[in-house]
């Protein structure tokens, strides 16, 4: 008996130990969406999550780093997202949940390519968007 119950101890944490791994999305405002155009800086398709950095001006005009957490490569690949959509030197406006903290960054919902391509839902009703210094171009 006591064989048996270990192995189900066993059986249930390798099922729950991936829900261990992933982290809270608290720290973003979900409240809002905001927009930022700029330059990309790196890409990164990776797993647990895709991140893209871009260099945007400041309210002084100086370039700086702006980071962005994506989806699983799985979920962004379903939003139309490929390991080469964007390559660093690229324009791309990105429409984000910013940090909650005010921290340059957040969580991304949407990027328009210098195309005009579109990846994710259309901009939600009430959208803001940010001047320079305050987020966004």
């Amino acid at each position: 008996m006591k064989v048996k119950a270990a192995l189900l101890t066993m059986a249930a944490l390798c099922v729950s130990v991936p829900a261990f791994g992933h982290h809270s999305f608290a720290m973003f405002d979900r409240d809002r969406i905001v927009r930022i155009a700029g330059v990309v800086k790196e890409y990164e398709w990776t797993n647990p999550h895709v991140w893209l950095h871009i260099l945007a001006p400041d309210k002084d005009g100086k370039s700086v780093q702006w980071s962005f957490e994506m989806q699983s490569i799985a979920q962004d690949s379903r939003a139309g997202w490929r390991a080469d959509t964007v390559k660093p030197g690229d324009k791309v406006t990105v429409e984000y949940h910013p940090l909650k903290d005010g921290s340059r960054g957040g969580q991304l919902t949407a990027g328009v390519l210098a195309n005009g391509t579109r990846l994710g839902p259309p901009p939600p009703d009430g959208f803001l968007s940010l001047t320079p210094g305050d987020g966004g171009i």
